[in-house]
């Protein structure tokens, strides 16, 4: 499944990377591309958007 995630709280590539790395502890074959300058996070995954939005979260990035 692929989610598109808006991440406002995302400012640089370091964010970014926190992201991905919060994804890949749910999903390590999920595949992420984020985008600090559209807030964009692209993943595709199999874990369930709950699991994945949780992860973000817990890394201090809120998702609306």
């Amino acid at each position: 499944m692929t989610l598109q995630l808006k991440v406002p709280s995302m400012a640089c590539s370091a964010c970014g990377d926190t992201i991905t790395n919060a994804v890949m502890t749910v999903d390590p074959t999920a595949t992420v591309q984020a985008d600090p300058k559209t807030k964009q996070v692209n993943i595709e995954t199999q874990a369930s958007e709950a699991a994945i939005k949780n992860a973000i979260e817990a890394a201090g990035y809120p998702v609306p």
